[in-house]
Order: C-alpha cells, then structure tokens, then sequence
C-alpha cells in the first residue's frame, strides 16, 4: 500500500450488483466487511449503491461512480449464468470489448479439467480488454481491475480472498481513529448538548447511536478523526457533558 497525506483523503463506493439483493432472497454480507477493511487501512467508502441486473443502469451507477471516487469496487454478477452480466457492463462502462481472456481461462483450468470446462463456465473467462486479473484462491474465477474499477465475486468469501489481493496494490490515508462512549442517557436527553459539543469541535466527527439495553433506553456516543490529540480533546469534551447532562437530570 502507498500512502497519501491528510489532505488528501482517499475514497470509495461499493456498488452492489445482483436482483438477488434487492429482492430480499440474498442478504448482503458484503458491505460491512468491505467498509470495516477499508476504514482500517485508511480508505474513506462515502457511497453504497445497489442496482439490478440490468446494463444499462450498471454501466450509469458504475460511470457515476468512479468520476467522483478515488476507487469503485463492485461484488456480484461474474459467475457462469446468463445473468451474470457485471464483466459486460464494465466493458461498456469503459467502452472496450470484451473476450474470453487465456489468463483466466488457464486459472480456471487449474480447478476444472478440460471436460468440464464448459460454454458456462467460460463465461467466467470473459474479461475487459486491458483488465488486470484478481486472483481467486478460492474457486479460481478470478475477478479484474481496470482504471479505478476492482470487480469481485459476490459470494463472500470469495469477495474477501479478493480483497485481501487487491490491498496492498492500494493508495491508502491517514487511518481513521475513533473512541465510544456509552452515555447513559436517551438520545433525546443529550441532543442539544451534544451538539454544542460538536460545533465546537467541527474537525472532528461526532455521532450518537441510540440503543437498548436491560435498563433501558441508552446512547453510544461515536468519535472520530485522523488526529489522535483532536480525538482525545473532543472526546474529554463528550464526558464533561455527560457528567454534566447527567447531574442535571438527577436534580
């Protein structure tokens, strides 16, 4: 991985591709292990998208998307069916052509005999002019990479085995720090304070996350920044009001 400065943070957008999502048949597991991964080696996701397996609507998400990203990393859509349409979209997305490329078909072939190689799995094979290959230590479909696009297969495990591929080939920021606080106060009783302390503190993120807890309505309190001492000054600042929010409801 290579590094940028601060200022100059480097993002992402996951774009999810499958009709399988958004019916509901296939829940995703992708999403949060690809912005966990991310988060932890310094890389921003700002956008999650999910479309159909439709074309043209790939190729607008995926255009409009890697304009605006430093990375767009797609899961879904490049197994051996007919709806299996991701490699093509791509291919359009960048306007080349696309083929049966001999890499991939010589990775295939070190799962597949010769016999069952067939006109399916081929398809797996297809692959952008110009793509780089994603190994695939798993089924050995290997996904690819072309500009700042990185295609992976939407079966976790496989997507994971991907990524862990695909990161260190990475321009990578500042990790993002963060600290938790559980505030022992609903949302409601800490709002107003909270973001007293917030637009004090506006180079830091703060978030609150309410939950339930065996006592009760309560809070986590979520902040996050690049800077360690910033963090820990923002953070001191989120106790104090606690403690404070907390001695004026027990009046």
């Amino acid at each position: 991985m290579t590094s940028s400065s601060e200022t100059t943070p480097v993002t992402a957008a996951i774009l999810v591709i499958g009709d399988e999502i958004l019916s509901g048949r296939t829940k995703d597991k992708n999403i949060g292990y690809i912005a966990e991964y991310l988060t932890n080696i310094g890389i921003d996701l700002r956008e999650v998208r999910v479309v159909s397996d439709i074309q043209d609507e790939i190729v607008q998400a995926l255009n409009a998307l890697r304009a605006r990203f430093t990375y767009v990393f797609t899961t879904g859509g490049i197994g051996p069916t007919h709806d299996d349409i991701t490699a093509d979209a791509v291919a359009a997305a960048f306007g080349v052509s696309i083929d049966h490329d001999p890499r991939a078909i010589a990775m295939l072939s070190e799962r597949f005999p010769p016999d069952q190689l067939n006109e399916a799995r081929l398809r797996m094979a297809r692959i952008p002019a110009g793509a780089d290959l994603i190994a695939n230590s798993v089924s050995k479909a290997p996904g690819f990479n072309i500009g700042n696009v990185y295609v992976m297969a939407g079966v976790p495990s496989i997507m994971q085995a991907m990524l862990d591929v695909v990161a260190p080939t990475l321009r990578t920021g500042v990790r993002m720090l963060s600290d938790t606080v559980r505030a022992g106060l609903r949302e409601g009783d800490i709002g107003t304070a909270l973001a007293e302390v917030a637009k004090a503190h506006p180079e830091v993120s703060i978030g609150s996350y309410p939950f339930f807890s065996e006592a009760g309505p309560d809070t986590n309190i979520v902040v996050r920044s690049r800077d360690p001492e910033k963090l820990a000054v923002a953070m001191a600042a989120v106790q104090a009001m606690i403690d404070s929010e907390r001695a004026r409801l027990a009046v």
